[in-house]
């Protein structure tokens, strides 16, 4: 069994009593329960709501909770809705966290949509909903056959569509190593070299957002981007506790 405490950090945005929190079917508010004791054997996600257990403003983390060990990460696969970082403790001192930074933590909402929207090129832009959400471009329509930005990696490669490159889906589907290159824009030379990540276009410039805004700069900004252990994925034995951070 893991111990799991979620942390109210919208920065007053909202108080206990209208952040919530969903598994095994289960919602209760941080006022009410703040601690839930998760089996072993457990497996899927476990959600966070802001304003009610209903809201728009909705996200999760993924997991696998063992006899004795816990596998999970935060994820931006399909979308950005609410800050979300973890920490997770084990018996013999192992202490890790991933997620968004401090620094997101502390700025308004408003200033993550701004910064990101400065950050990325005009193809990705439009993927900041309002103040709603920041989609990724892997479901993008835009990004799909038909739309704008279609032929958005056609000059860089002929391998797969631009949608696909995004999703790591089609022909890139159960090849990591080679969708990772793609969305990184790098060589299979440079494949280990952080350092040459996303320096030029076409590249997945959503997914670099992520990493630059990151503990560690790790993310889960496509579906491969645990290649050369890129993504927020954290797992050891023997685990006392997790911590979850939701912010706004």
């Amino acid at each position: 069994m893991l111990t799991v405490k979620v942390l109210n950090r919208t920065n007053g945005a909202y108080p206990d009593s209208k952040v919530f929190w969903t598994f095994n079917r289960q919602t209760h508010s941080i006022a009410d329960r703040p601690y839930l004791d998760m089996p072993a054997n457990s497996a899927g996600r476990m959600y966070f709501h802001l304003g009610s257990a209903s809201s728009k403003y909705s996200d999760f983390i993924e997991f696998t909770v063992g006899p004795d060990q816990f596998n999970g990460n935060t994820t931006r696969v399909d979308a950005f809705v609410l800050k979300i970082a973890m920490r997770l403790h084990a018996a013999d001192g192992f202490d890790q966290e991933v997620g968004e930074s401090r620094r997101v933590f502390a700025e308004s909402r408003a200033t993550t949509f701004a910064r990101f929207k400065a950050a990325v090129p005009t193809e990705f832009d439009h993927l900041s909903q309002a103040q709603d959400r920041i989609l990724s471009p892997g479901g993008d329509p835009e990004f799909k056959p038909g739309g704008r930005y279609a032929n958005y990696f056609a000059a860089y490669t002929s391998v797969a569509t631009s949608s696909e490159i995004l999703g790591c889906a089609g022909p890139l589907s159960g090849k990591p190593d080679e969708c990772a290159q793609l969305n990184r824009h790098v060589t299979a030379a440079q494949a280990n070299n952080r350092a040459a990540y996303y320096q030029a276009a076409p590249a997945n410039f959503y997914a670099k957002f992520w990493h630059d805004n990151a503990i560690e700069a790790r993310a889960y900004g496509f579906p491969y981007d645990d290649v050369n252990a890129q993504s927020t994925y954290v797992s050891h034995k023997n685990p006392q506790y997790l911590l979850v951070a939701v912010g706004f």
